[in-house]
């Protein structure tokens, strides 16, 4: 590898590039340099480093040739076939990363511990934030979705164990679906309204199913915690600091110990709110009566009075559950 590269050190080409799939193509400078391809502005100005591990090929054959970072499609850089030669030194490079790239089984963490010699080779990134936001942006589903059932694992010595009446678990079921949640789970204690785990995973307590008249009021907290959380994986990072985002980098996982107090953190923390504004899209988004939810955080209303105003619906245009859904759903956690 380090003789392929320093055969086409400092080739530069000019190319097309763009950022995400609402941004204009612009016209950019590409150079190959230590393990990346750096892509600069007319103006000489850096705009991004791809690690060349990272880098993947959409048409593979075809001209003009498109590539993109591993993990993020959106973001592009077009090389006519006047560059042949450019195009040929990253064939050539993505050739020799893939012979020294483990089998199978351990392939889907490979990109992060390539990424990492990227890291550490720029200054940039050893700052917490942008070595915190690159692994948000190279961390594929799967990486995700581990992490969200390795946290899962943890919350039962917090919240206790997940309330599972069959009728009531039939009815979460029909819950999730109504909401377009990955998985629900209600739980005795710990939580207060709702918490979102990385994975997608919502935590309600108990008291949100069994404390109100109508499944608006249970639907309104798993909204309102998802509209809040964003993407739980970055909050968790955040959280954290630079030697999470720097493991999740490097072995794909996090130690047990940081996902214990993360935990304990969502778990036993005050409830983040969102912006009025942004509750508001999101409760008409799913369809639901913002109402509801903001008298159940503060009966008197005085406090949401701007959302209860808002309110998209004066009747949910589409019931959250049936009368039978939502009163096997209060009984879930039994007596």
């Amino acid at each position: 590898m380090s003789t392929a590269l320093h055969k086409y050190d400092r080739l530069e080409a000019t190319a097309l590039w763009r950022a995400g799939p609402d941004e204009q193509r612009r016209d950019v400078i590409v150079s190959i340099g230590d393990a990346t391809l750096v892509i600069f502005d007319l103006q000489d100005r850096a705009l991004t480093h791809w690690s060349i591990p990272a880098v993947r090929r959409q048409n593979p054959g075809a001209l003009p040739a498109v590539f993109f970072p591993d993990g993020d499609a959106a973001e592009t850089l077009e090389i006519g076939e006047d560059e042949a030669e450019m195009i040929e030194a990253i064939e050539k490079l993505r050739f020799a990363v893939a012979r020294r790239q483990p089998r199978p089984g351990r392939l889907r963490f490979g990109v992060f511990g390539l990424s990492v010699v990227t890291l550490l080779g720029l200054g940039v990134f050893w700052l917490p934030g942008a070595l915190r936001e690159h692994a948000l942006r190279v961390a594929p589903p799967a990486v995700r979705q581990d992490i969200g059932e390795a946290v899962l694992e943890q919350t039962a010595r917090v919240t206790g164990q997940a309330c599972d009446n069959r009728l009531g678990v039939a009815a979460l079921t029909e819950l999730q679906i109504r909401l377009g949640v990955d998985k629900l789970k209600v739980v005795p204690s710990g939580v207060r309204g709702a918490a979102v785990l990385p994975g997608g995973t919502v935590l309600l307590h108990r008291n949100s199913v069994e404390d109100f008249e109508e499944p608006d009021v249970v639907a309104g907290f798993v909204i309102a915690a998802q509209t809040a959380t964003g993407d739980p994986l970055r909050r968790l990072l955040e959280n954290s600091g630079m030697i999470a985002s720097f493991r999740l980098l490097t072995t794909g996982a996090l130690p047990d110990d940081l996902l214990r107090a993360h935990i304990e953190d969502v778990v036993l923390a005050p409830p983040i709110r969102a912006e009025d504004a942004a509750l508001i899209e999101a409760f008409k988004t799913h369809r639901v009566r913002i109402s509801p939810y903001a008298y159940a955080i503060d009966p008197s209303g005085e406090q949401t009075l701007p959302l209860i105003e808002a309110d998209p619906f004066a009747v949910t245009p589409e019931p959250v559950l049936s009368d039978g859904h939502w009163i096997a759903l209060q009984g879930i956690c039994g007596a």
